[in-house]
């Protein structure tokens, strides 16, 4: 038997009984969960979320559900997955992965609570009134991962002194990419390095980017903070190790897969103060009222076998502000 069929049977019963015996219990709220990354590789960031749920007495299952749209690494289908959600209805919208899923779901209701998470800024980009009072039905965290690039490609200077030259792998479709570029582009002239930016936004322009990087030698690259980038990592990664190409990523889970060094927040922790704003959302807690959550936690990875490969030393005042080594 279908839930629905269930529940409405269910329903039809309770109202034949005495009132003595009490009225039908509320069915539980659900939180609508848009993502546009896959559940597979999203299993740790999932958990994240249910602890920061947790935190405020909320549990899947027990006192609500959550209903679950991946776009899969695909941008395009979020706004159709955001309608779904607020078709089904639901009580809470939850939009990770930055701007286009928020952006997705800010378009698809105007009512529903929504707790996103922002890669640029939410108050330059329209989604809020402000980070203190944010109005309207949107709030959520910061990741600031977007405007981190300027200290990633300084990182990446450190351990490369010699270059003259960086490239930079920016997705031109991203929303917080005009932004990105513009930071980028400041901080190398700060530090009198020459950027070379190759768009890419496909696999067959990821691989087309790289292969370019090795036919002009660019002696070291920064990768965009962006969630398309994240669902392909295993494919920078392995472009990166082919073309023996120092690269600087946005977050650590591309050192797992052999990444040189990443320097950015830590996602488990955003994720579950996603999880906490939902939960008090569910309690009572207006959007309007909550501010938008700014990170305050940063880590730079170094994988020093990838150094190694590379024949690459990573310079001693690198190596001592380093939060985690992969030897």
């Amino acid at each position: 038997m279908k839930r629905r069929e269930f529940i409405t049977l269910l329903g039809g019963a309770a109202a034949s009984l005495p009132l003595a015996a009490g009225a039908q219990q509320p069915a539980m709220p659900v939180i609508g969960f848009l993502s546009p990354r896959s559940p597979d590789e999203s299993a740790h960031l999932v958990a994240a979320f249910h602890r920061g749920l947790a935190e405020t007495g909320a549990v899947e299952g027990q006192n609500l559900a959550v209903e679950y749209r991946w776009g899969l690494g695909d941008y395009d289908r979020l706004p159709m997955l955001a309608a779904e959600l607020v078709r089904r209805p639901v009580a809470v919208l939850v939009s990770v992965g930055g701007e286009p899923s928020a952006l997705a779901a800010k378009a698809a209701t105007a009512t529903i609570p929504i707790v996103a998470v922002f890669v640029d800024d939410p108050v330059e980009g329209g989604l809020v009134a402000s980070l203190s009072r944010p109005g309207g039905n949107v709030t959520g965290i910061s990741g600031l991962n977007g405007t981190l690039e300027a200290k990633r490609l300084g990182l990446l200077h450190e351990v490369l002194p010699q270059s003259t030259t960086l490239g930079f792998l920016l997705n031109p479709t991203f929303p917080a990419a005009a932004r990105q570029l513009r930071d980028m582009r400041e901080a190398a002239r700060a530090i009198g390095v020459q950027l070379r930016v190759f768009d890419a936004g496909t696999d067959l322009e990821i691989d087309t980017a790289f292969e370019t990087i090795a036919q002009q030698r660019i002696p070291g690259l920064v990768v965009a903070a962006d969630t398309l980038f994240v669902t392909h990592r295993d494919r920078l990664v392995a472009l990166a190790t082919r073309y023996a190409v120092p690269a600087m990523y946005s977050l650590h889970e591309f050192g797992d897969l052999g990444g040189l060094m990443s320097y950015g927040i830590d996602l488990q922790d955003l994720y579950r103060n996603v999880g906490v704003y939902a939960g008090r959302i569910l309690k009572g807690a207006k959007p309007a009222d909550l501010p938008v959550m700014q990170p305050t936690k940063f880590g730079l990875m170094l994988n020093l076998k990838t150094a190694r490969t590379l024949g690459l030393t990573i310079p001693p005042g690198v190596l001592a502000i380093a939060d985690e080594v992969i030897e």
